[in-house]
């Protein structure tokens, strides 16, 4: 069983910056990828960004050049740097790994950005 926290969520202005992390309760170089989503209120849940064991990231288009995902230094954690925010970066934020045929998701974390 793998368990993700995710934590860094908040309220911030339209162009301030956010750090969200994603703790796993397995080393991250057990899992292939790992991603966040998100979901914002009334809407499907999407892909933000993702990165391989090797270390090769992906990213959605409408978040390009602001966000950035990364390893953090501690084995188990994972990292989105949210910089630039729009109000339509509003959404809960889900962390996601992959494993042996299931997919594991945290609970998430809500980011509310103001106009």
């Amino acid at each position: 069983q793998v368990q993700l926290v995710e934590s860094g969520g908040g309220l911030v202005q339209a162009g301030g910056s956010l750090r969200l992390s994603c703790a796993a309760s397995a080393t991250i170089f057990s899992f292939n990828t790992m991603g966040w989503y998100r979901q914002a209120p009334g809407k499907q849940r999407d892909l933000v960004a993702t990165i391989t064991r090797a270390g090769s990231t992906m990213y959605a288009d409408s978040v390009k050049g602001r966000f950035t995902i990364s390893r953090g230094n501690a084995k188990n954690t994972i990292l989105l740097e949210m910089n630039s925010l729009k109000p339509e970066d509003t959404a809960v934020y889900y962390c996601n790994a992959p494993y042996f045929g299931m997919d594991y998701w945290g609970k998430g974390t809500l980011v509310t950005v103001s106009s």
